[in-house]
């Protein structure tokens, strides 16, 4: 048996679960943070300094601990250039989040100078959270503020995740595409509850990353795709 078909097994026993029985986790969330050539050393610190924010928000935090949630952190950039910056870490009381948050707030920069292999990313991705303590969900929330333009296509990928049940969520920061946030929706998110947040640049980042988070640690009851939302409802 292949490790993907190992872990489609191992997703699908989830499915009927409760999270007592999945070792009492409700989520496990990876942070994947754009570090492409398109971010300068401002931006790069935003984004890490928001989901710190994000972390700390009490109804995050609450929602965190209560769900005995995991959570790691990884940069992606261009094809081959991935980095688990932050492993599985088990958020399990209010002194767990704020551990975490100040090891998010400073994380140094792994790359500076790349492309924007998005498909790539979601592959390394997929291998991370396969390998995460069972939990009830399982999410990628993945920030980024351009198109993939090397290695695989993101829309290629998107069977994986879907046949292993990871939801993709996404906060995109427009700039000048005003085509990104549907580009996003078509070929990055997905799940039947999956979302993209959009900010118009980074200086809304901080707030669109909090309220993305506050709806990603919420306990999601429905999986249809009639629960999925566009990116207009969450601008």
């Amino acid at each position: 048996m292949t490790r993907f078909r190992a872990a489609l097994a191992g997703a699908l026993s989830l499915v009927a679960l409760t999270p007592a029985q999945a070792g009492a986790c409700e989520l496990a969330l990876l942070l994947a943070v754009d570090v492409s050539g398109s971010v300068d050393r401002r931006e790069y610190a935003v984004q890490m300094r928001g989901l710190a924010e994000g972390l700390r928000d009490p109804v995050v935090t609450e929602a965190l601990v209560r769900g005995q949630a995991v959570v790691a952190l990884m940069q992606w950039t261009g094809a081959s250039r991935q980095d688990l910056t932050i492993g599985w870490t088990k958020v399990g009381t209010v002194a767990d989040l704020k551990a975490l948050a100040r090891r998010v707030e400073t994380a140094p920069r792994i790359w500076t100078e790349f492309s924007t292999a998005i498909g790539e990313a979601l592959s390394f991705a997929t291998d991370v959270v396969i390998d995460a303590p069972a939990c009830r969900r399982r999410v990628i929330d993945i920030s980024g503020d351009g198109r993939s333009n090397e290695g695989a296509e993101p829309a290629d990928v998107r069977p994986d995740l879907e046949a292993l049940a990871i939801t993709v969520n996404a906060l995109v920061i427009r700039g000048d595409d005003e085509g990104l946030p549907d580009y996003f929706a078509q070929n990055v998110m997905t799940g039947g509850n999956a979302f993209v947040v959009t900010a118009e640049d980074y200086d809304e980042y901080p707030e669109r990353m909090r309220r993305k988070l506050r709806r990603e640690t919420e306990r999601q009851i429905s999986t249809g795709e009639g629960a999925t939302i566009r990116p207009a409802a969450l601008r």
